[in-house]
């Protein structure tokens, strides 16, 4: 008899939420995997092609694993018992305490074996016995592993007291060819699964664990997610190439359609051509977001009249199933196009004037009040970058305007969007429409910053109204909560800036964006540069940069966001050098021992004083270094003062060996004190180069 055999585990169930059928698997697969080493049942998961992973389906959570062994390892146990000064009387005889340990372990005190310890020796009683069969122990492991998943809200049906996500069908657990004993959730243990709801009416019989995947794909369905999600992709690139276009396919979007279907079938269908007037991130938001459907764009990446619907079904009749499909969008097509309509009539400048009625903040206005200090802000990041002011205030004044559309009421994604058509329409540039859709870049994690130059400042600036609006206004975020997303903003601000290379100084702009607040309303500058800061954090370190590269930097708070990217990228260029991690050491020294001096330390050394040789070399190393790194400074060339810097390495070194720094004479102390002052000053002037010290 083989000692290993493949195992399946399949719960059948109602449909269950396509959006967490992922989750719940790999739950699910990872719960087994726990129960099987918890009673140390080996699992060999290359010993078979049939790859091992959660499997899968809207109507079934299934586990196989290729390999299991059939038995658990021989059990040993050891159970420690009372000091044999304990255990034995002065005779030598077992006292009641050894005799209640050993008839316990149901073994004569004579045999009980005997160990020491750092107490001296006692008494132990070891046994071995078989292990258990793998398949007595599956129904137990699958019920922990159910009870496991991460379920928010199970439900009770019918007159059971049994909760699951889903009303629960049936339950194989097959062991090779064996169905393993038990009961889970009100189910026994069978051999016998369920095909596609309507392609396959009656069960599948299920002679082994390793036939599971392609008995059931004789029975319409595709239990394995990996082949099935490649199967609708197949279908969709299918569809698109008939239509002569290429599908929108995101990756969310196949995800979930994978979760809803078992046979999936691409239908192409098509919808009225009048429609695409209507702006076409309406059309796509209704396809995708309501209906499941994938777009199709034409060569030039504009949206057609044609889309791709995923059945669940090989129907005899599609063009039936193309009705249905084209029935159910035409409606919400038909919403879309008459909103867009009626806004058209409205106009973008008449939906602004509605602003004054909405209520941005209590303590901070309406949204014409927040769209008013915007425009003021971003005429004045304009005019300090050499823009067109006038355009910036134009595009902020408008900006907000669509939220008053009835396209934007109906499709809230669709913010700026649609506002970059309604000002299309209405005659403005193209650089302000634009900018009235960027200023919401990035709308997510991952997405890129605005492309124009006026949107970057737009950006800007409607981040920079929201940050100084909420710190004013007392919303400053706590713990999980963020009701304004400052967190967020803040981090679309600085991305902004460094990634569009926009150099403001940070002071100004929180300057500017506090005169623009109520009456009465100010912001602490060093406070949200803190809080902005802080949130680049994790930007850098998901671009592998160190923590103490990051708080190098940040402790000599550079004056802008765009010379804090520069000081970062001139450390790590240090950080590789031979030489950093000896003056990292040497600046951390200096920084300790300035930071015991109580008196004044003198701005300027006397090279009169200068006594010791090492002290002489190091001040004309020193003297050298400033005079070429002024000039770098001046230019922001981090990376060359650096590398200058890191030449001071032997010099430092020497000094340190070689001189008394806190010698007996005060001024000869004083001297030395200004000659290590001038050293980290220079340093400081890009980071603080001893936070990359271990030490």
């Amino acid at each position: 008899m083989a000692d290993h055999l493949p195992l399946l585990i399949e719960l059948g169930t109602e449909e269950l939420p396509p959006k967490a059928l992922p989750e719940l698997a790999q739950a699910f697969h990872d719960g087994v995997l726990k129960g099987l080493a918890a009673r140390r049942i080996d699992v060999r998961a290359d010993a078979s092609e049939l790859r091992a992973g959660p499997l899968y389906s809207p109507r079934r959570l299934a586990v196989f694993l290729p390999a299991v062994a059939v038995q658990q390892p021989q059990q040993h146990s050891e159970v420690l018992g009372p000091y044999l000064n304990i255990g034995l009387d002065a005779d030598g005889q077992p006292t009641p305490a050894l005799l209640g340990f050993a008839q316990k372990n149901g073994i004569a005190w004579e045999k009980l074996d005997r160990v020491t310890d750092a107490k001296g020796m006692r008494f132990v009683a070891r046994s071995s016995r078989t292990g258990a069969a793998t398949r007595d122990l599956l129904a137990e492991i699958t019920a922990e592993a159910l009870k496991g998943l991460p379920i928010p809200k199970p439900m009770r049906w019918g007159s059971r007291e049994i909760a699951f996500v889903r009303p629960v069908h049936w339950l194989v657990i097959l062991l090779g060819r064996d169905v393993a004993p038990g009961e889970v959730l009100g189910l026994k243990a069978d051999r016998m699964s369920r095909g596609h709801r309507f392609h396959h009416g009656k069960g599948v019989w299920l002679n082994d664990a390793g036939e599971y995947l392609q008995a059931l794909r004789e029975a319409y369905v595709l239990a394995d997610p990996r082949e099935r999600r490649e199967r609708v992709r197949a279908e969709i690139a299918a569809a698109a190439r008939e239509a002569g276009g290429q599908a929108r396919v995101p990756a969310e979007l196949l995800e979930e359609v994978s979760c809803l279907v078992e046979w999936p079938q691409a239908v192409l269908c098509s919808f009225e051509p009048g429609f695409l007037r209507v702006p076409q991130e309406a059309l796509v938001s209704t396809m995708e977001s309501n209906q499941k459907f994938f777009p199709v764009l034409d060569a030039d990446g504009k949206l057609s009249e044609k889309f791709i619907g995923i059945a669940n079904i090989d129907s005899k009749d599609p063009s039936e199933i193309r009705k249905g499909y084209e029935r159910v969008i035409r409606p919400r097509f038909a919403d879309a196009q008459f909103f867009f309509d009626e806004d058209l009539k409205q106009g973008l400048a008449a939906m602004a004037e509605g602003l004054a009625s909405v209520t941005y903040q209590q303590k901070l206005g309406s949204l014409a009040d927040k769209t008013a200090r915007v425009a003021a802000l971003a005429g004045a990041l304009a005019k300090a970058l050499g823009m067109d002011e006038a355009a910036a205030r134009r595009a902020a004044a408008l900006a907000k305007a669509d939220l008053q559309s009835r396209m934007v009421g109906e499709f809230p994604e669709l913010q700026g969007i649609a506002g970059r058509y309604y000002a299309t329409a209405a005659g403005e540039s193209e650089a302000v429409a634009k900018a009235i859709d960027e200023a919401y870049q990035p709308r997510f994690a991952g997405d890129a910053i605005a492309y124009s130059p006026l949107g970057r400042v737009l950006a800007v600036a409607e981040r920079l109204d929201t940050l100084a609006g909420g710190f004013a206004a007392g919303l400053k975020p706590t713990g999980n909560k963020d009701p304004f997303a400052l967190r967020r903003n803040a981090l679309g601000l600085a991305r902004t800036i460094i990634e569009g290379e926009l150099e403001l100084d940070f002071d100004a702009l929180v300057a500017n964006a506090t005169a623009a607040l109520p009456a009465g309303k100010s912001v602490d500058a060093a406070e949200l540069q803190d809080f902005v800061v802080d949130r680049l954090r994790g930007y850098y370190a998901d671009q592998g940069v160190p923590g103490t590269q990051f708080d190098a930097v940040a402790e000599v708070r550079p004056a802008s966001l765009l010379d804090f990217d520069k000081r970062l990228k001139a450390i790590a260029g240090f950080a590789r050098l031979r030489e950093a991690s000896s003056l990292a050491a040497a600046n951390k020294r200096i920084r300790n021992i300035l930071r015991k001096v109580e008196t004044p330390i003198p701005d300027a050394v006397d090279p009169a004083r200068l006594a010791e040789p090492a002290e002489q070399t190091l001040h004309a190393a020193l003297a050298a270094a400033l005079a070429d790194t002024d000039p770098m400074l001046a230019q922001r060339d981090y990376v060359g003062t650096l590398k200058r810097l890191a030449e001071l390495q032997g010099p430092v070194d020497n000094f340190f060996e070689r001189v008394m720094v806190m010698a007996d004479d005060a001024a000869v102390r004083d001297n030395r004190l200004a000659l290590l002052k001038l050293i980290a000053d220079r340093f400081a002037k890009v980071a603080a180069v001893e936070q990359l010290s271990a030490g």
